[in-house]
């Protein structure tokens, strides 16, 4: 079953405060280059900054990408609720820098056709094979890692150290739950 509503709401705040949220820190570099083709499928969320607009999720989030005919992605958020529901948010990505791949904006919320309140989404880490991603944020408000499991043996607070994140900002998110 899918509640947008209450998903969609958060996320339009949440493209609101990226468009507006200034810092002195220089953001976060990202990878060299982003193979979309492989970069499509399936994702487990491991861990993430805690967001307001992913607070009603209790666990077993998702992100699916798969490729569009305009050069774009499709992006499906899904996560299991406190009330035992899923909800799932339907999305669009678009490439910001093409020579590398790995900055994206993705919007959330359509009007009448139209793709409102892009926030960006930086690939600022990835696994050789495609096992792992670090997602974050010019200014590293928000920060996702993501598994092509459900669960990852690979320690990244190091990693993230060495990005300018602060590990202890990052919670785990519950895999497996029944609905």
């Amino acid at each position: 079953m899918q509640h947008p509503g209450v998903f969609l709401s958060c996320l339009f705040a949440f493209g609101l405060g990226v468009s507006t949220h200034a810092t002195a820190v220089p953001p976060p570099p990202v990878v060299a280059h982003v193979d979309l083709q492989r970069y499509l499928g399936d994702w487990y969320e491991i861990k993430k900054i805690p967001n307001r607009f992913q607070s009603q999720c209790t666990g077993n989030t998702t992100a699916t990408y798969s490729a569009r005919d305009d050069g774009r992605l499709n992006v499906i958020n899904r996560c299991l609720t406190d009330a035992g529901s899923w909800d799932q948010a339907d999305g669009i990505a678009r490439i910001t820098d093409p020579v590398t791949n790995a900055k994206l904006e993705v919007s959330f919320v359509q009007l009448f056709g139209w793709n409102l309140f892009w926030g960006d989404y930086w690939i600022v880490d990835i696994a050789d094979d495609y096992s792992y991603v670090i997602v974050g944020h010019p200014q590293r408000r928000y920060g996702w890692i993501l598994s092509r499991t459900p669960t990852l043996v690979v320690d990244l607070d190091q990693r993230l150290r060495e990005l300018g994140y602060d590990p202890a900002d990052f919670e785990a998110t519950r895999q497996g739950l029944k609905p």
